[in-house]
């Protein structure tokens, strides 16, 4: 597997605000969909890198929502592999508004078979 970097870019709508999202009363960006950004950015970074059958679910988060972001601002999200040991992958995560840092952390995912975690669900 490729130690690989993703940067997404994403403006803020109304339905990502902390008030649409229930995650807080104002109209700014929601810290669960900063999260979310971050998560899609590092499955970005597994993009092509993983056998048919395969995925990956996260499994762990640690991160800081520095800065609050208005409705319509553009939002740099980036993910880059730090880590793989055998089946777990590991990011640092950060988002920026005009070249400043608004959010960072590190984020886990484990590589699994789509299949076999299903069924054991059942």
């Amino acid at each position: 597997m490729e130690f690989k970097s993703v940067t997404i870019k994403r403006t803020v709508q109304m339905e990502h605000s902390a008030k649409e999202m229930k995650s807080g009363s104002l109209e700014v960006l929601a810290t669960p969909q900063m999260i979310s950004w971050m998560e899609e950015a590092s499955c970005l970074c597994l993009e092509g890198q993983l056998e048919p059958g395969f995925t990956s679910v996260g499994t762990y988060l640690n991160v800081s929502h520095d800065k609050a972001s208005l409705i319509g601002a553009t939002i740099y999200i980036s993910s880059e592999i730090s880590k793989i040991d055998d089946r777990k992958v590991c990011f640092q995560v950060i988002a920026t508004e005009n070249d400043e840092i608004i959010g960072k952390g590190y984020h886990e995912r484990f590589i699994v078979n789509e299949n076999k975690f299903i069924e054991k669900l059942k």
